[in-house]
């Protein structure tokens, strides 16, 4: 496939995934206001925090290290090792499982069954959605390598759409259930979400269109494990591969939930301020993740497919080595315009997201403190995605067998930072520790993309850096923005609030209206994909 159809495939694959998210958190947003006023915020914090940890590590260690080595290089390959190799995530699962579930039920603190009863239950059906989940790990990567777009997007959408709707109707009907409701909910999710792939391959495989496009796998019994004669089961290439990318995830999981781990393992906030500490992390992250993930997926398959890994890039195909420097370099612009913006508006309109969102209970305290610092986040997340996406598909193994050590000394470091910033400024020393972590990950990557790009004509990284014009405007309207949260917000009544909403509206069209005019390149690169 032409680097230019890889491209254009990826662009539409981006913006469905990102279409995805959109609907995941606007959902779990609706979804979070809907239970607050249903669900005590302890209930809240042990679903979204304690046991959502379980199901995150347990998928997470099993498959992330597969997606990442099965993924890289062209989809023409031997698809029958391949696909042996994906399904020793299901037993790596159950092991996970059995583990973290000992882990989960026998050495950490277990909440008040009078406050929030059924946890064992909870603990159960968490780790054994995990497991379900993964039983789908073949068909999801047989169809991100193929750049099936529209099964992701109506598989993802049906199991959430599905889960929503139970999850709303047994709140109504049974409060009383407690985690009975949400284990429930999630085991449908699942469910619904691999029987999706598996429909759709049992239909598409032997069909005149699979034929058409010439598809690897001609039968849905190729789709299960297969012992081949005189020949290894699995392609120990690859393995080897994950193998690195396996020490690497371990490490990067405890980086990107650092924080629940510090909070599950440490007890440095009770169950109650969990939930608020949630709570505001998924109102935070609602603009961020719904671009920022689907990006990073998307566009790490496309610099795999277009550039070799372990190769320098004089070793590359120039004509692909320009177009790759090119849309690292916009993509690298493109995030960080939207970081910049998240950052200097959700400075001055945290507090009053807040208290529309959930009252008093939310707007007060340390959330818009926490909102504020997440909005500072948002960049940091913007500009790593990227970066890390783009080193983790050119990185040989043994780069990546260094960076696991890189990652290691991080690791340490970040939780000792979490736990000494939790100790010194509550919830908000989380995210101030994940500024640093983020920080220093993105150090490490743009430094392995200017050693790359080192020999060469192109420098994307300048990606990074917005017009003079464009960033006069963003400080301006953080300085105007903060003074109209003096004035007007938040106890003045809703006239003064309009106000203050009307003045970062104003804001935000002259910062787009100059965004239009100096970076009408990047303009252009979004318009085309």
């Amino acid at each position: 496939m032409a680097a230019q159809d890889v491209l254009g495939q990826t662009a539409r694959l981006a913006s469905s995934s990102a279409l995805l998210q959109v609907l995941f958190r606007m959902v779990t947003f609706g979804l979070n206001a809907f239970t607050l006023r249903y669900l005590s915020r302890e209930l809240i914090g042990v679903v979204n925090v304690r046991l959502t940890l379980l199901y995150s590590t347990v998928v997470f260690l099993a498959r992330e290290a597969f997606r990442r080595a099965c993924l890289s290089g062209s989809a023409k390959r031997n698809w029958t090792k391949t696909i042996n190799l994906l399904w020793l995530t299901v037993p790596l699962g159950v092991f996970w499982c059995l583990i973290l579930g000992l882990v989960w039920l026998h050495l950490l603190e277990v909440p008040d069954p009078s406050v929030i009863p059924h946890y064992q239950a909870g603990v159960v059906a968490f780790g054994l959605s995990a497991v379900v989940e993964l039983l789908g790990e073949p068909f999801w990567v047989l169809a991100q390598a193929h750049l099936f777009v529209k099964l992701k997007v109506i598989a993802e959408s049906l199991s959430v759409v599905s889960k929503c709707i139970l999850t709303v109707t047994l709140v109504i009907l049974y409060p009383h259930w407690g985690l009975y409701i949400f284990s429930l909910a999630q085991l449908l999710y699942v469910s619904v979400l691999v029987m999706c792939y598996v429909i759709y391959f049992v239909m598409f495989l032997g069909s005149p269109e699979a034929t058409k496009k010439s598809f690897p796998v001609a039968r849905v019994k190729a789709l299960l494990p297969i012992f081949m004669e005189d020949e290894t089961f699995v392609n120990w290439k690859e393995a080897r591969l994950t193998w690195s990318f396996f020490k690497q995830s371990f490490l990067k999981q405890i980086l990107t939930e650092g924080e629940r781990y510090v909070m599950t393992f440490l007890n440095v906030l009770n169950f109650g301020d969990q939930g608020v500490y949630d709570i505001v992390n998924n109102l935070g992250s609602l603009v961020a993740r719904f671009i920022f993930s689907p990006i990073e997926e998307s566009f790490y398959v496309f610099f795999a497919k277009v550039l070799e890994r372990g190769k320098t890039v004089k070793d590359q195909k120039q004509d692909d080595v320009a177009m790759a420097a090119n849309v690292l370099e916009l993509l690298l612009k493109l995030v960080l315009l939207i970081g910049l913006t998240i950052t200097v508006f959700g400075y001055a309109y945290s507090q009053l997201a807040l208290d529309i969102y959930g009252g008093s209970m939310l707007s007060s305290g340390t959330g818009p403190d926490l909102l504020r610092c997440y909005s500072l986040y948002v960049l940091f997340l913007a500009v790593n995605g990227v970066t890390e996406c783009f080193t983790s598909a050119l990185m040989c193994k043994e780069e990546v067998d260094r960076y696991n050590f890189v990652m290691l000394a991080l690791s340490f470091i970040f939780l000792c930072i979490s736990y000494f910033l939790t100790h010194w400024y509550g919830s908000v020393g989380f995210i101030l520790a994940n500024c640093f972590n983020m920080g220093i990950r993105i150090a490490h990557s743009t430094h392995y993309i200017y050693h790359y790009f080192r020999d060469s004509t192109h420098r994307p990284l300048t990606g990074l850096l917005p017009s003079p014009a464009l960033l006069l405007v963003y400080i301006l309207s953080a300085v105007v923005t903060a003074f109209s949260e003096m004035l007007f917000c938040c106890d003045k009544g809703w006239m003064a609030r309009l106000i203050h909403i009307s003045t970062g509206a104003l804001c935000l069209a002259a910062t787009l209206v100059t965004m239009f005019c100096t970076e009408t390149k990047l303009i252009h690169f979004v318009r085309n994909q």
